[in-house]
């Protein structure tokens, strides 16, 4: 995240003596990435943040393939994943390759029997249904309907939700989330043509710090491998901390949508970016203002990238017996566009109230068998006159 934050109580000066005043030091920890060239903060902890007192178990929680190469347009009715109360086995994969995991998660209970840590990915965690609160070692952010939650690989966390009726679209990228360089200038700062500026994101608050000592369970994720880890304080114990590398939330509802006199291709909607892939925000708009505009995506070859659309709320102006949490997947190599009538049946529309996701992934993507359970079966033949 490039805008500088910090929380708590810091020193002065870094790597130098920090005193607790209940005697002793606090103990520093560097959060970074790409070793010591990337995004990072530094933590201060009332305890070392090393004191592994048991490994439980470890097993295999590696998504299971049904297709590995896939050229069939699909169509994946996602609500029909069913609910469970753990949050971890409620996350579901359906889409995935070398670069990113797709999926999707319906929790009916707050996490709070352990910590979580994704030590491989960066996680995107977009709230279709639920309210509560990101749980994390640098701060809590509370997020509700319509919020992406961008969590750093490495990140110690918990949720705690409100409902039981929780609507989760994850995203777990093996290259870190950035906001489009497009967007910036040569600090980093958002320039006035970008669709959201710094105001708008939500940024941790409300430090919780423990100073515990006992059997605190933590479950890492490591190379499609869950590993139960046993620590001997409460992971929770960070006094302050300060840099760029910290979870944060964006609320799709305040991305302002880019228009033009004729229809505007996909990338004016990026939200986020990666080197593998990129996230677009859908979002209500008025359409086109050229007299004889049709407002409706024209016809368009996926020739470099495997197109994913999550389709949240609104009228979906493009697809015809679109649902939400249906999830449609147009693999490169074969054209795809509007469905039949609705090209024609945009022409003369003011605006759309749609609402999505779209990722865009630069290599193929493989099809699990979960997805299978899930898809119609049929999509692929919805352009057949």
């Amino acid at each position: 995240m490039p805008i500088y934050h910090k929380l708590g109580n810091i020193p002065q000066k870094r790597h130098t003596v920090f005193e607790n005043p209940k005697g002793g030091i606090y103990y520093e920890q560097l959060f970074g990435t790409e070793g010591f060239s990337g995004h990072s903060s530094l933590l201060y902890e009332i305890h070392r943040p090393t004191q592994i007192k048991e490994i439980l178990k470890s097993y295999s929680v590696a998504p299971k393939i049904a297709v590995e190469k896939n050229i069939r347009p699909m169509l994946l009715e996602g609500f029909q994943v069913p609910p469970k109360d753990d949050f971890l086995e409620s996350r579901t994969p359906v889409l995935v390759n070398g670069d990113c995991t797709i999926g999707l998660a319906a929790p009916q209970k707050s996490l709070r029997e352990y910590f979580y840590k994704n030590a491989d990915a960066d996680e995107m965690l977009f709230i279709h249904k639920g309210k509560g609160k990101l749980r994390t070692f640098m701060g809590n952010i509370p997020f509700e309907y319509g919020d992406y939650l961008i969590i750093p690989r490495g990140m110690i966390y918990q949720i705690d939700f409100e409902t039981s009726d929780n609507r989760i679209f994850y995203v777990e990228s093996y290259a870190p989330f950035y906001t489009p360089k497009r967007y910036k200038n040569a600090s980093g700062q958002l320039l006035e043509h970008a669709p959201f500026c710094e105001r708008d994101f939500k940024l941790p608050q409300e430090l919780e710090t423990y100073d515990e000592k006992g059997d605190f369970l933590i479950k890492i994720k490591k190379e499609g491998m869950m590993h139960e880890v046993v620590y001997a304080t409460h992971p929770f114990d960070v006094v302050g901390w300060d840099g760029y590398n910290y979870p944060y939330g964006f609320s799709i509802h305040n991305f302002e949508p880019i228009t033009g006199r004729v229809h505007m291709p996909p990338p004016i909607h990026q939200t986020f970016e990666t080197a593998t892939f990129v996230v677009c925000s859908f979002c209500p708009r008025l359409y086109d203002y050229h007299p004889k505009a049709i407002p409706a995506p024209y016809n368009h070859s996926n020739i470099d990238s495997d197109e994913v659309l999550y389709y949240v709320d609104g009228d979906f102006m493009s697809r015809n017996n679109i649902k939400q949490g249906h999830i449609t997947l147009h693999p490169k190599g074969i054209p795809h566009g509007p469905a039949p009538g609705a090209y024609e049946r945009s022409i003369g529309q003011k605006e759309t109230l749609e609402l999505a996701v779209m990722v865009d992934t630069f290599r193929p993507l493989m099809i699990t068998e979960e997805a299978m359970k899930i898809d119609d079966g049929k999509y692929y033949q919805s352009w057949v006159e």
